[in-house]
């Protein structure tokens, strides 16, 4: 009897486990993003420009543009420049570099962060290789470009922001297609 009782308790316990974790992990991405604005990390940018289409060619807002690897990433990855200066409601561009020097097929993803914080609301990207996954074949080497705008409303106190991106190696979860090689026949 005494058994049963504590094999009833076991299993209560181990099903509030199974629920806690269900919530903790839809919990998990509202708490992310409290905390980085709470602390000021992990910028994320806005969404579609909506704003007015001129430029304000009196303000200048200097973009720094930097690139990490995650630990297990092989590529070269890197901007072709390291910062450009851009007038608020104009469109600009940044190239960035990506090589896979190794012997394999590789599938990446590349996740942004903007600093300030703060600014990032003000930070609307039109295009961008961090929108979907970049696949490189063995050796190959593309250049991606992210084209943005900075609004016009963003704070005048705001002088420099930072683009910054960390390329992920998702090669085991989303598998590339080998290309063959041709024969040339």
């Amino acid at each position: 009897m005494a058994d049963s009782i504590s094999m009833k308790k076991l299993v209560t316990r181990l099903l509030l486990v199974v629920v806690a974790m269900f919530v903790f992990g839809f919990a998990l991405v509202p708490i992310y993003d409290v905390m980085c604005k709470a602390f000021g990390i992990n910028g994320k940018t806005a969404g579609q420009y909506e704003g007015e289409q001129t430029v304000d060619v009196s303000r200048q807002v200097r973009v720094q543009f930097l690139s990490t690897n995650a630990a297990d990433m092989a590529w070269d990855f890197y901007p072709k420049g390291d910062e450009l200066v851009a007038h608020p409601g104009a469109v600009n561009e940044m190239i960035f570099i990506a090589h896979n020097p190794t012997d394999r097929p590789m599938s990446a993803q590349a996740v942004p962060s903007i600093a300030p914080s703060a600014a990032a609301a003000y930070f609307h990207k039109t295009e961008c290789f961090c929108f979907t996954q970049q696949v490189l074949q063995p050796g190959q080497r593309i250049e991606m470009p992210v084209r943005f705008i900075v609004d016009r409303d963003m704070p005048k106190d705001v002088k420099h922001l930072t683009l910054s991106y960390t390329l992920f190696d998702i090669t085991a979860r989303h598998p590339p297609v080998a290309v063959a090689a041709s024969t040339g026949g």
